[in-house]
């Protein structure tokens, strides 16, 4: 059966994140494959906003574009590259000579061809002081907190043009010039960048914020964690809350219930790249961790699972492959066990996740995901997972026995246990517990995904077209409804 193309809907795209890393992690990985499947399969363009001091944004985008993660349609744009390239017309406000600050050991400096394009420092009182420069050294902007002017914007003559109170006035400022008057959609993955974007109400923008990772405290109801509490409390002044599982979904409505917020919450999970389908040489008892080597990884687990399960099967191993800071810690745990001949840490691996094609089983131990995109990669490769049963994601994706195990959280000899009974099941068993992982797997595609946020987006905009007109009195309800009707149907038809 031939499906259409899931088109988007034809406006101004945006993904917002604080900043793109060299080697990025889940998240941005994410957030840049569903921008690729927006152009490719939904045919919109998406610019990539970012905020950060990053100072090699036009180089970096072109190793991005060597890799595949960047593609024609898709463009970064870092709002102080931006500001050096263009200034604002002057708003009229008082002239106020800089008083820049005076270099120190211990500034955070970022510096692009000899030139320094931000200069950063705390004050005594934990704040953070701030100049930033053009790039032919020229002031370019200040922020001092505490001033009825914390960030200020300077012509190339030094002489004042603009200023906002916070940062997040000089954000809104920016994305109004983005949008304009335009239909516009602006995806948050970033909870950083979020706190910017809560509140910021516009009539032809659509604010979706993305939570990439558990909201809960060591999953425990109505405990929000501290790094996304302010964002959560202020959920009901985005247009739309996206999480990645239903079970997520479920405890997020409850949380917020719980502390009286309302917000619409929807359930959109991350697309992985599904290999293609072609005969591979598996090591059966070979195992493979794909992780950042981080404390909530929780790596020490799967050293110890392998270990036991190595003593009950020699033939039993795994490669650990990520880098990060437990790295030593690791390789310590492993020499204490005496496991390795069987447990290799490989370091960072930028294909990191060819090796589930040839491995047998893959582990997962995290104290919390959002929805770990290792586990659908696993299966999408043949590679039956074994995963510690966490909030949130590996009970959205496994059915436990059918393809793939399900294990306590934390129970380190149960994982041990299921490591050694794959190895005993019948070939043939094991065979079509692989063949079934990858048909779960097919359910996070590009296309897949890109036509859940087709469906998703026109839905909101429709929500948020009309629901202006909703509480007012007649007579202007019905004027203002035949103007959204007006409004949506140029919108529909791209005009």
């Amino acid at each position: 059966m031939l499906h259409s193309r899931p088109r988007l809907p034809p406006a101004r795209h945006f993904a917002l994140t604080w900043g793109i890393a060299d080697q990025h992690g889940g998240m941005t990985s994410a957030m840049l494959r569903r921008s690729r499947a927006f152009r490719r399969l939904g045919g919109v363009d998406v610019d990539i906003l970012t905020l950060d001091d990053r100072p090699d944004y036009p180089e970096f985008a072109d190793l991005l574009h060597a890799a595949g993660e960047l593609i024609d349609g898709l463009r970064i744009r870092n709002l102080w590259d931006e500001l050096r390239r263009e200034s604002p017309r002057p708003r009229g406000i008082t002239p106020t000579a800089a008083e820049l600050l005076v270099p120190q050991a211990g500034d955070v400096v970022a510096s692009h061809d000899g030139t320094v394009l931000s200069r950063a420092r705390r004050d005594d009182a934990g704040r953070m002081l701030v100049d930033r420069f053009r790039r032919d050294g020229s002031l370019l902007a200040t922020e001092r907190p505490g001033d009825d002017r914390k960030v200020v914007l300077y012509s190339t003559d030094g002489a004042p043009l603009r200023d906002w109170r916070t940062t997040w006035g000089l954000y809104r400022w920016w994305f109004d010039r983005l949008t304009g008057k335009a239909p516009s959609f602006l995806l948050v993955d970033s909870k950083t960048a979020a706190r910017s974007v809560a509140g910021y109400r516009r009539d032809n923008v659509v604010t979706v914020h993305i939570v990439h990772a558990s909201h809960r405290v060591g999953g425990r109801p109505g405990t929000l964690r501290a790094t996304r509490e302010s964002v959560l409390r202020r959920a009901g002044e985005f247009d739309e809350i996206v999480v990645l599982t239903s079970r997520q979904r479920t405890d997020l409505v409850e949380d917020l219930a719980a502390i009286d917020v309302a917000a619409r919450i929807r359930t959109i999970p991350n697309a992985v790249a599904l290999p293609p389908r072609a005969a591979v040489t598996r090591d059966a008892s070979h195992g493979v961790v794909v992780a950042s080597l981080t404390r909530r990884k929780r790596l020490e687990h799967a050293v110890e699972a392998v270990a036991v399960a190595h003593a009950a099967d020699s033939t039993i191993d795994a490669d650990i492959i990520g880098e990060g800071p437990r790295e030593a810690a690791l390789e310590e745990h492993i020499q204490h066990l005496h496991a390795d001949g069987h447990v290799h840490l490989r370091g960072y691996d930028p294909d990191a996740r060819s090796a589930f094609r040839s491995a047998g089983f893959s582990l997962l131990t995290s104290t919390s995901e959002g929805l770990p995109l290792v586990l659908v990669e696993s299966m999408a490769a043949g590679c039956i997972p074994l995963a510690y049963d966490i909030r949130y994601g590996p009970a959205d994706m496994i059915s436990d026995g059918v393809d793939g195990f399900l294990v306590p959280d934390g129970d380190v000899q149960a994982l041990a246990r299921r490591i050694v009974d794959l190895q005993a099941m019948p070939p043939a068993a094991v065979e079509a517990m692989r063949r079934r992982a990858v048909a779960r797997a097919s359910e996070f595609s590009d296309d897949a995904v890109t036509r859940r946020w087709s469906r998703e987006l026109r839905a909101v905009y429709d929500t948020k077209l009309f629901a202006a007109a909703r509480d007012q009195p007649p007579p202007v309800r019905l004027r203002r409804r035949a103007g959204a009707l007006r409004r949506r149907a140029l919108w529909m038809l791209g005009r």
